[in-house]
């Protein structure tokens, strides 16, 4: 994993670059606004789709590494941040509803994902669930009941194929993909994405705490489509944002009480 200067290959960090905890969005533009509300935030390390930023919250070293789109970029960002010490992640991105309990510009707290993407599978048998760490979910609701933002917990649909739930129709596979998204919906999936299986497995099989807090960027009945007004400067996204970070000065202080 560490080449031979001392570097991870992809994110171009080395051990030390980075502490133990780290934010992983999907965007640079999103880390960059995660690394604003770090004291000292600075950026380290630009390469392909991974862009890092280091910083402080409350005196500890933190960072935030973008992950670009999907489950294989994110399980490699995972991996390296893994091999230069980190051990707890929050994830913070956007997802679509496919629920009336989610409305456009909640905030998502995913607390397990429907495996349909393959990475996950190169780590654990599909037996074995992917789950969001449970301390770091009770952080990620204290954090937005505090903030007394609207919000909604559960099953995230975690797919590779980012139009599989509304351009299915006409391919090939559509009969399968269409049977197994009914179920899911009816066993109460609540959104979906691209990324939280793939976490929440490599994470589990490297031993290691992962999460994951996501803005809605849709009404689950397709109206106000319109995602202008969840990303950018004033975006809603800052919503998820707000509740990651003080999620993760809740874990902080909670890891230093019983150090």
């Amino acid at each position: 994993m560490i080449d031979v200067h001392g570097r991870v290959p992809h994110l171009d960090i080395a051990p030390g670059d980075v502490g133990g905890y780290v934010f992983l969005p999907g965007s640079p533009e999103r880390a960059a606004k995660i690394a604003s509300r770090f004291s000292g935030g600075v950026q380290i390390a630009q390469h392909r789709e991974f862009s890092t930023y280091t910083g402080t919250l409350g005196g500890v070293a933190v960072a935030v590494t973008s992950t670009g789109i999907g489950g294989p970029s994110a399980a490699i960002a995972l991996e390296e941040l893994i091999a230069c010490g980190a051990h707890t992640f929050i994830r913070i991105g956007s997802c679509g509803s496919v629920s009336a309990r989610v409305r456009k510009h909640d905030v998502v707290i995913v607390t397990g994902a429907v495996r349909m993407e393959g990475t996950g599978r190169s780590y654990l048998p599909l037996e074995f669930p992917a789950l969001a760490d449970y301390g770091c979910i009770a952080h990620l609701l204290a954090a937005a009941r505090a903030l007394g933002l609207p919000h909604a917990i559960g099953i995230s649909i975690a797919k590779d194929a980012y139009v599989v739930q509304t351009g299915a129709a006409g391919l090939p596979y559509a009969g399968d993909v269409v049977h197994r998204w009914r179920a899911y919906l009816a066993g109460g999936a609540i959104c979906t994405s691209m990324e939280e299986a793939s976490l929440f497995i490599v994470g589990a099989a490297r031993g290691v705490r992962c999460a994951s807090v996501l803005i809605a960027a849709n009404n689950h009945d397709g109206s106000d489509p319109d995602e202008r007004d969840v990303y950018g400067p004033d975006g809603s996204e800052s919503r998820a944002i707000a509740v990651g970070i003080a999620a993760m000065e809740r874990i902080i202080m909670e890891d230093a009480a019983v150090a």
